[in-house]
């Protein structure tokens, strides 16, 4: 398929912000509604977008987006979460940093912390954290996946049971509408589980569109997460689920959601 100029700057749009919708479409182009709606048709056509009600997401799958992409993907919001997340963790503390482009917008607003040690299988997490005289870091062996500096396999999940950490901070590539959490690859969520289960707090970190994302591999239940950091307020059922379970939603910018 032959994308038009204004197809190719939707697809650019939805790739960057994890969705679009067909009024904020037509006013930023121009043009009717119908038209937008026949672009976003086209484009679900091809396989380059899902539809959903008003408007269209990137395609979910079976595997993941590669780390470029992922990196440019709603950077403002991951921007204000690493900022949060960051907001609750103290000096003089210890934690655990997964693998993820949010997770490393965390070690960023780490960079002043001071006495902290941070643990990771994060080749990138590492190296941003390196501009901190005052955090140990601690790198976990395994094999490396060169797409995204990830260590994964048994060898790491060994490592990462040396520790017991204040806190864990994970990301994951979708949150389904009952409150799991979701990956693609099963030897890093393995790897995730045991983070959860070496930290004394855990966090998540993650923004809206996930939910709007599929994954194969269950990592885990939001019910296992003691706070969740997101970008925007979660649909009325999974907030009252969190409620229920005792996860505290932190929205970036708007503080925890009240209790319901």
């Amino acid at each position: 398929m032959a994308l038009s100029f204004r197809q190719t700057e939707i697809l650019d749009i939805a790739r960057s912000e994890g969705r679009v919708a067909v009024e904020a479409l037509a006013e930023r182009f121009g043009v009717t509604l119908q038209t937008i709606r026949r672009d976003l048709t086209d484009l679900a056509d091809a396989g380059l977008l899902d539809r959903v009600h008003g408007g269209a997401v990137v395609r979910s799958g079976v595997s993941n987006f590669g780390y470029d992409e992922r990196r440019r993907m709603n950077e403002q919001a991951k921007t204000a979460i690493g900022r949060l997340c960051a907001q609750a963790i103290p000096d003089n503390s210890s934690m655990i940093l997964n693998l993820g482009t949010t997770t490393e917008a965390v070690a960023r607003e780490l960079l002043n912390h001071r006495n902290i040690t941070v643990v990771t299988n994060n080749i990138n997490v590492a190296n941003i954290l390196m501009a901190n005289d005052s955090c140990d870091i601690m790198v976990a062996g395994g094999g490396l996946r060169r797409s995204d500096g990830g260590l994964v396999g048994e060898l790491t999940a060994d490592f990462i049971r040396q520790f017991k950490v204040d806190y864990a901070v994970i990301g994951a590539s979708a949150l389904d509408h009952d409150g799991d959490l979701l990956d693609f690859d099963l030897p890093e969520v393995r790897v995730s589980r045991t983070i959860i289960r070496q930290a004394r707090t855990s966090f998540l970190v993650t923004d809206i569109s996930k939910l709007e994302r599929s994954a194969p591999v269950r990592l885990c239940s939001l019910s296992e997460i003691d706070a969740v950091f997101i970008d925007r307020a979660l649909p009325d059922p999974l907030g009252k689920l969190c409620d229920d379970w005792g996860t505290v939603v932190h929205v970036a910018g708007g503080g925890p959601i009240p209790q319901r």
